[in-house]
């Protein structure tokens, strides 16, 4: 059974791979993937601030936001199925 990673299989990341290798060497590879890292936090954490700012603001002006985590149940439950049903097809 192979693992498929957004639909590229395991020889065409292994290609993707060597041609990082080839094009920035192996010494730069840390330092790539360091820097990605970063930012794919910053952009997590500035989403998360965008959310907060936004509950804070519809708060201050009386605005009922108590349906957001029921749409974020629903949406958790969703996701829930999606994988119940994508591990039952990938087993097959």
């Amino acid at each position: 059974m192979s693992t498929v990673l957004l639909f590229i299989s395991g020889a065409e990341i292994f290609f993707i791979l060597f041609i990082v290798v080839m094009v920035f060497g192996a010494d730069k590879i840390p330092g790539i993937a360091k820097g990605l890292g970063k930012g794919m936090r910053q952009l997590k954490d500035a989403t998360e601030d965008i959310k907060r700012e936004i509950h804070k603001s519809a708060e201050k002006q009386g605005i009922d936001t108590s349906f957001t985590k029921e749409i974020e149940e629903d949406i958790q439950a969703v996701k829930r199925n999606l994988d119940d049903v994508g591990g039952t097809i990938s087993r097959k």
